[in-house]
């Protein structure tokens, strides 16, 4: 399967993350391209991460097909077959989006990243243990890096265009949303982690947070969008491994962020663009990462 920097469709481009290309299908449909690209610290890297952009969408696809009647969602298919069947403007392209591409409903996309968290780990630990909160909202005293959590906290965040997403109040995003959305949001939100966490624990994978986004279709209903419990929304860890107490290793983009760590120590990056070159070996760690993120969510290997 050839790396993808970026896609080139003849289809109007509507936007560019840092790894996703979106395109439009005429007014109500949206075609998701997911590349290769790879970001850390806020800076997208030069190179590619082979196979990245497959599993994102693939695991995503998995997980919509888990999530039929639990939730509502927006793909149509992830099978590039089937989406230039139905698209006859990509015809000959279904080569470069195989595994990569999902045609999904186009919503209203709610401005709210919907944070949940099953155990104490990464921003929120930092919080925790400098002001005893999380999103400025007391936590229980004495708790351990990586303690489970019990309940699951929602710790909804503002959507940042560029830099990190703010973390906020349940009261502040009453204030954006109105509290009936709030509300709904949030129990969705629930509802999606409750099952993740149980069909991942299964398999020998602890999610110990992750984030969902939501959208109003066109009907008014609001509906689960954009990715789901992948290695970049999600912080997985191995089950078997689990000590609380210390930080977990993760199923992600670890040897990347390991790689620019020490390039920022040794003094030969400042953290800001461009990232230094990555070598081979780190490319190649962060790609097996992802596959074996892949295969330990469904119980597969990945095939495109």
């Amino acid at each position: 399967m050839n790396t993808m920097l970026a896609s080139d469709l003849p289809l109007p481009r509507i936007g560019r993350g840092k790894v996703r290309d979106i395109y439009a299908v005429g007014d109500d449909r949206l075609l998701l391209v997911t590349t290769d690209r790879i970001s850390a610290f806020d800076v997208v890297m030069a190179e590619t991460i082979p196979m990245k952009g497959a599993v994102l969408t693939q695991i995503s696809a998995w997980w919509f097909g888990q999530l039929e009647g639990v939730v509502h969602h927006h793909m149509i298919s992830a099978d590039a077959g089937e989406i230039v069947g139905e698209v006859r403007a990509l015809k000959g392209h279904r080569t470069a989006l195989a595994g990569r591409a999902m045609l999904c409903k186009r919503t209203m996309v709610f401005p709210i990243e919907c944070v949940i968290r099953g155990y104490l780990s990464g921003s929120a630990w930092k919080e925790y243990a400098g002001h005893g909160t999380l999103a400025g909202e007391s936590l229980p005293p004495g708790l351990l890096e990586s303690a489970k959590l019990e309940p699951a906290i929602f710790s909804p965040a503002t959507k940042a265009e560029t830099g990190h997403d703010e973390n906020i109040t349940i009261a502040r995003m009453r204030e954006i949303l109105g509290s009936e959305v709030t509300y709904t949001l949030e129990s969705m939100t629930r509802a999606i982690y409750t099952l993740g966490e149980q069909i991942s624990r299964n398999q020998g994978i602890i999610v110990a947070d992750t984030k969902f986004e939501f959208g109003r279709d066109k009907d008014g209903h609001i509906i689960l969008i954009d990715e789901v419990m992948t290695p970049d929304s999600s912080r997985f860890w191995a089950a078997d491994a689990y000590t609380p107490g210390r930080p977990q290793p993760s199923f992600d983009k670890q040897p990347l962020r390991d790689y620019l760590d020490a390039e920022r120590r040794a003094g030969r990056w400042n953290g800001d663009a461009p990232a230094p070159p990555l070598p081979a070996e780190v490319v190649d760690a962060t790609s097996k990462r992802y596959l074996e993120a892949y295969r330990r969510v469904t119980g597969n290997e990945l095939k495109v």
